[in-house]
């Protein structure tokens, strides 16, 4: 299989500019969804890069108390911690208008996330699906979400015959042992959005798109591959 060719890449001069045309492309996306089923689901993805849109995002004027909020992944730590995607999300897309929205953690407090698996599916599987928008990220390995390369759980995770749901992973470059929405899950959604910064993991997704090479391994091709919606990818360097 190869990847779809229905991806748009869209380039900026800087972040703010990505961010704010980012946000206003998921505003729409929610708006949408509002307009023709009453509510809105949004999975987004955390760590440092989309900060900027998340505050952006937040600020949107659209009827938020009618839309659901998750994480596409999360690492298993309590949401103090400064390394919780929660709070990240909390902190800075949960604020202003966005505050009125209903957020639904992946992290339940279990001991680890083998022993939360099952309440976090739950919750995922309680979510009127489809998504409306899926932002992810992607790091230099060729990850997403919480497909790392030599992830434990890896080859379940991006099984498109297995249930939808989470999956617990762990990997040597994950940090934390993480929880994550699987492949199928995530490609339940109206629009795919893909938020990259930076020359290297623009050099990463071509190798992802061509498959050559380390390429042909990365997690984030899956998505690419399989994807039934146009993939729109956000770059800037």
């Amino acid at each position: 299989m190869t990847p779809s060719p229905d991806l748009t890449i869209h380039e900026f001069a800087d972040s703010q500019a990505l961010a704010t045309a980012l946000a206003g492309r998921v505003a729409e996306a929610l708006r949408a969804g509002l307009d023709e089923r009453g509510f809105a689901l949004l999975a987004v993805s955390g760590g440092r890069t989309p900060l900027g849109f998340f505050e952006r995002l937040s600020q949107a004027t659209l009827d938020w108390s009618r839309v659901q909020v998750t994480l596409v992944d999360e690492r298993w730590v309590d949401e103090p911690d400064p390394r919780s995607n929660a709070r990240l999300v909390r902190e800075h897309l949960l604020r202003h208008a966005a505050a009125a929205a209903t957020f639904v953690p992946l992290y339940t407090g279990a001991a680890s996330p083998e022993e939360g698996q099952a309440e976090a599916s739950r919750r995922v599987h309680a979510l009127p699906l489809p998504f409306d928008a899926v932002v992810l990220g992607m790091g230099l390995d060729g990850h997403t979400a919480s497909f790392f390369p030599s992830g434990d759980q890896l080859e379940a995770a991006l099984d498109p015959n297995l249930p939808s749901g989470a999956l617990p992973m762990r990997a040597p470059d994950a940090g934390e042992p993480r929880i994550t929405l699987t492949l199928p899950t995530l490609l339940q959604t109206r629009q795919l959005f893909l938020h990259i910064e930076g020359e290297d993991k623009r050099q990463v997704l071509a190798q992802a798109r061509s498959g050559q090479g380390e390429g042909a391994h990365y997690p984030v091709r899956a998505v690419l591959e399989r994807s039934p919606v146009s993939v729109a990818v956000y770059w800037c360097p």
